[in-house]
């Protein structure tokens, strides 16, 4: 099962080291100063019964994976709202246009653990990126 991403201080100050950038600098007592992702809305699109397309947009991800970490936390929402447990992410691509990210990502939703290696438990996916702030559906 896959685990919902955990952003801690201690990635973050990782992350602004490699990138060079003091954005994700921690200030006393670790915490995360400078970083002000701005999660710009999600489109969910059902494509049949069980299959979702989520389009996220975001400014200022520190890493390609933030984004694509919002589209699952949209997946996670979107399945408890139609009352499912679990999702197969199916694919995720990510870009960039004119300081605009955005990930476009493709999920099936479904009451019982389906097969495969990419799949999430929805409520424990969802508790975790509210503890990290990060929104849903």
């Amino acid at each position: 099962m896959r685990r919902a991403a955990v952003i801690t201080p201690a990635v973050l100050a990782m992350a602004g080291a490699v990138s060079g950038c003091d954005a994700a600098a921690t200030g006393p007592a670790g915490a995360v100063t400078g970083y002000d992702p701005g999660y710009m809305g999600v489109e969910t699109r059902l494509l049949d019964d069980d299959l979702v397309n989520f389009v996220v947009s975001m400014r200022n991800p520190i890493l390609r994976q933030d984004v694509a970490d919002y589209a699952e936390c949209a997946a996670a929402q979107y399945t408890l709202i139609r009352g499912y447990g679990f999702a197969r992410h199916v694919r995720t691509n990510v870009y960039e246009e004119g300081g605009l990210w955005r990930a476009d990502a493709v999920y099936t939703i479904s009451p019982a653990l389906p097969r495969g290696f990419r799949t999430i438990d929805a409520e424990v996916v969802a508790g975790a990126c509210a503890e990290n702030g990060i929104p849903m559906v």
